[in-house]
């Protein structure tokens, strides 16, 4: 009710509190602010999570309050009371029980909200949740009484204001020996501004990997989108070894990029992660240096060192833009080709490949965390102008990916588009309960409807264990139809099985207001899996002219002590 009375809030009411949860978190990842999820106590806390873990992984800030049962109601069986104290563990960059609300502490309900907010957002370990746990006592009906006076100045009641960490121009001592050394960067989500990375790879003749979420995957010499394809053979990652290796932002989902970082890491290469966090986003220990900066100064600093002009290595660019180029071509061609033999039916690469330039200007996409995340990464071009593109991967769960997506197009003014598989979308089938009125912002949720768990197919375990116990176990086909479900909730669905469809479905869902489906029929999981080879073994051939042509890297000379 106190929410609700503050016309200066927007207020989502939503039925299912885990819907709830991972619906403020799209909100936070469209606005970069701190929406408040507020619950009843009891399972309704406990509701919130997994996106509260998500949250934590993701640095994604939210401010979680549960109501909760006061002290006498605690342990004698009280109806929907639990230990609410420290829910959610270490996944919580702060945490507060300040009691039942009392006009005795009336004062400190300003430094207290303060401090939530600064923690969610400004806290030393980044953006993450914040958990109040609030207990109350009957009547909870009422008009909401005054809030504590602010400062007359305006400023937080905590007395400060965070500043953005920069770095120290001493620290980047190890940029200035980059120029005329073969070098990669390495971008992923969050790596600072997409300009600067590009600005930072055509001053040192460096290319771009670019992942779809660090906005740098866009038509642009330097650029590499096809990294995983031409990197599956051991021969193209050693000709393509690098000495230098940036690492910005979040990592790639491709196994195939970080075997390349490791190998050179192995090799002897520098390899440097800059991190605003000090977060060790370095599964295979390969990182040699770390800078503890925001990315974007740091970048502006590297910048500001190297000055404009190129330092290119003969060959080096080159030869990783010939590779891009080629790639590009061969994944085309494969496609295309399988298109045609299937009579123009829709197949999980393409329905990736497709997807982004179909979108509008201002369109986020939203991927799956399974398959899509994959298949966008492996498949999806660089663009002129990119869609902006988020994906759960703090803890990498398919849960919530509905609410996720409602709750992006709540915090937009652009449509939003969510690429899901089967098992996801009815995983989160509760976050489509309306309790209102349908949102103005178009939310397109397009399912790839592949029958069951598609990744698990490219695995080992589709060969390695009897058909019937891996559909039992990973397969997981469900019996339930995504078509009536959605349609049991009100929602348009547009099924689809050619590009042709897609795009003309997707263009009516998004001339009109709120979530709608479009459902696409792919070929069975087992033909998905034999079209990804397809299209490795094309790039794989495509490639290995070039890689033979280009000469081999020199080893790293010694470095002398001292």
């Amino acid at each position: 009710m106190a929410l609700a009375a503050r016309s200066e809030l927007r207020l989502h009411v939503r039925l299912d509190e885990r819907s709830a949860g991972f619906f403020a978190l799209g909100v936070a990842l469209a606005t970069g602010t701190a929406p408040v999820v507020c619950t009843t106590s009891g399972t309704a806390a406990a509701e919130l999570h997994a996106a509260v873990v998500e949250a934590h992984h993701a640095r994604v800030p939210m401010l979680v309050c549960t109501a909760d049962r006061p002290p006498e109601l605690q342990d004698v069986g009280a109806p929907q009371t639990i230990d609410q104290r420290r829910l959610y563990g270490s996944a919580v960059r702060w945490q507060a029980d300040p009691g039942v609300p009392d006009l005795a502490t009336w004062a400190t309900w300003r430094p207290l909200a303060a401090r939530a907010l600064a923690e969610a957002l400004h806290g030393p370990d980044g953006p993450g949740p914040v958990h109040l746990d609030l207990a109350f006592r009957e009547p909870l009906t009422g008009e909401p009484g005054p809030l504590p006076p602010g400062r007359p100045d305006g400023t937080p009641a905590l007395g400060v204001l965070a500043a953005p960490r920069a770095p120290v121009r001493s620290g980047l001592r190890e940029v200035a020996g980059w120029r005329g050394r073969r070098g990669v960067i390495v971008a992923g989500a969050r790596c600072g501004p997409a300009a600067k990375v590009l600005d930072l790879g055509a001053v040192l003749g460096w290319p771009v990997l670019a992942d779809p979420r660090s906005g740098c995957r866009v038509a642009r010499a330097g650029v590499v989108a096809a990294a995983d394809s031409f990197l599956r053979a051991p021969e193209v990652r050693r000709a393509l070894r690098p000495e230098v290796v940036l690492v910005l932002g979040e990592p790639w989902a491709s196994r195939n990029v970080g075997d390349l970082v490791r190998d050179a890491a192995a090799a002897g290469a520098e390899v440097l992660a800059v991190d605003a966090w000090w977060r060790v986003l370095d599964p295979h220990g390969t990182v040699t240096g770390r800078h503890h900066a925001d990315p974007a100064a740091w970048l502006g600093a590297a910048l500001d060192l190297l000055g404009e002009a190129p330092a290119p290595v003969d060959g080096w660019l080159e030869t990783w833009t010939a590779l891009e180029a080629t790639a590009q071509r061969a994944i085309d061609d494969a496609l295309e080709s399988d298109e045609a033999a299937r009579g123009g039916t829709i197949t999980e690469p393409s329905l990736a490949r497709s997807l982004p330039g179909l979108l509008p200007p201002g369109a986020a996409l939203l991927v799956g965390s399974s398959m899509p995340v994959r298949d966008l990464e492996w498949f999806g071009p660089p663009l002129p102008s990119p869609p902006a593109v988020f994906a759960n991967r703090g803890a990498n769960g398919i849960d919530g990916l509905v609410s996720t997506a409602l709750g992006l197009a709540a915090g937009r003014t652009g449509p939003v588009v969510a690429l899901l598989g089967d098992l996801a979308f009815l995983h989160d089938v509760s976050g489509l309960v309306a309790l209102g009125p349908a949102p103005a912002t178009p939310c397109a949720l397009v399912v790839v409807d592949n029958g069951g768990g598609g990744i698990f197919s490219l695995l080992p375990q589709a060969a390695e264990i009897d058909p019937r116990r891996f559909e039992l176990l990973f397969g997981t086909p469900p019996v339930t139809d995504v078509g009536q479900v959605a349609s049991g909730f009100g929602l348009p669905v547009r099924p689809v099985r050619t590009l042709g469809e897609l795009a003309g479905a997707l263009g009516a869902a998004l001339e009109a207001a709120g979530p709608s489906v479009i459902r696409a029929s792919v070929p069975s999981r087992a033909a998905n899996a034999a079209l990804h080879e397809q299209v490795h073994a094309a790039v794989a051939a495509a490639v290995a002219p070039l890689v033979a042509e280009s000469p081999a890297v020199p080893p790293r000379p010694e470095r002398a002590e001292g």
